[in-house]
């Protein structure tokens, strides 16, 4: 059975804007669009790609790259528990309390992230990786 991960903003906007972990995103989604594994997002996903890439690409376009995106990633909900539990959490940055207690409700396996402070907070049942060590202990198996 594939094992479920969880896309952080910083993934989709490296891969869509291609900024510096472009190459490494641009694997990984490439791994995704073969089945390799599930994805996952959370509206508030959609909501900050969708700011940035609207930006530098326009509403028409952002819309397309969304869908395109939902094609490959399912989208999970956050409940009121899942945002009390990140606001009474240690993890200070709130957003990334959401997104890690929203993952973590619905036993996912990894949230790949470039945010090291996020990886830096995660709890050892469910690890937050770069996209380089996502890659390598994760993909370098299939």
């Amino acid at each position: 059975m594939a094992f479920k991960v969880f896309l952080d903003v910083n993934l989709i906007l490296d891969f869509v804007l291609k900024r510096k972990g472009y190459l490494e995103a641009k694997l990984i989604f490439s791994h995704l669009e073969k089945g390799n594994f599930t994805a996952f997002i959370s509206p508030t996903v959609i909501q900050i790609c969708s700011y940035w890439i609207a930006k530098a690409h326009g509403v028409p376009k952002t819309k397309e790259i969304m869908t395109t995106l939902l094609s490959f990633a399912s989208i999970i909900d956050t409940t009121h528990s899942q945002v009390l539990a990140a606001l009474h959490s240690s993890m200070t940055d709130i957003e990334d309390a959401m997104l890690y207690y929203t993952a973590l409700q619905h036993k996912l396996d990894v949230i790949i992230s470039n945010d090291q402070h996020f990886q830096k907070s995660a709890l050892p049942n469910m690890p937050v990786v770069s996209p380089q060590d996502f890659i390598r202990h994760y993909l370098d198996k299939k």
